[in-house]
């Protein structure tokens, strides 16, 4: 699944009105709730400050608000951004300076969707999988074909850890958990020791996991 991982601020302007979107992440209604509050706060003298957040691996909580644009012109479809690009764990707020010329229904529709695009845009969105935490044990001879398979399978090495013996933490993809083992006990000749731990959801970004 995709969760927002670190939020961001962008602006569009629309016949001269300006619709900010604010960005965060977001675990808890109590979170998005807060986050909502703190953004009137700071853009008060706005005419709109209208808000949607999605949180949950499956959707499980939904909100969004018009804050007094027309019925279904804001909320509604900011939501569906949200929802149609498959983000989760995030809350957008998107602020709306009137510029004195009125946008009609589609007009505000169109306007509030692109703001929440470009903040979407702005951030840093994180594929997260479903994968379980590894340690593979080798001797000083079997660690250069075991880095050899987690390389070609791309797999990132948490840490290693050099005694006796060789250890590698790994996290593996659920889905391609069983091939990589597979691969490594043949390709050690079953001399590799291996030991399952934790399933999680974890991320990649700029070359890190991230849990």
């Amino acid at each position: 699944m995709k969760i927002l991982y670190e939020g961001a601020e962008a602006e569009i302007v629309e016949k001269k009105s300006r619709f900010i979107a604010t960005l965060k992440p977001v675990n808890s209604e109590e979170e998005a709730v807060t986050f909502i509050e703190e953004v009137k706060k700071k853009y008060w003298n706005a005419r709109h400050n209208c808000s949607a957040f999605v949180i949950g691996a499956n959707n499980e909580l939904t909100r969004c608000s018009d804050d007094g644009e027309p019925s279904g012109t804001a909320g509604k479809p900011m939501l569906e951004v949200l929802l149609g690009q498959e983000v989760h764990n995030v809350a957008v707020v998107v602020t709306r300076y009137f510029g004195g010329v009125l946008l009609g229904t589609g007009g505000l529709v169109r306007a509030y969707q692109a703001a929440v695009k470009e903040g979407l845009l702005a951030s840093k969105v994180l594929d997260k999988y479903q994968g379980v935490e590894y340690e593979i044990s080798t001797d000083y001879n079997g660690i250069g074909k075991i880095q050899y398979i987690l390389a070609k399978e791309n797999v990132s090495i948490l840490d290693t850890e050099y005694t006796d013996k060789v250890t590698v933490k790994v996290i593996l993809k659920c889905d391609c958990e069983n091939l990589i083992i597979k691969e490594i006990t043949e390709g050690t000749g079953g001399k590799a020791e291996l030991s399952r731990g934790n399933e999680l959801f974890f991320g990649i970004l700029d070359g890190k996991v991230i849990v």
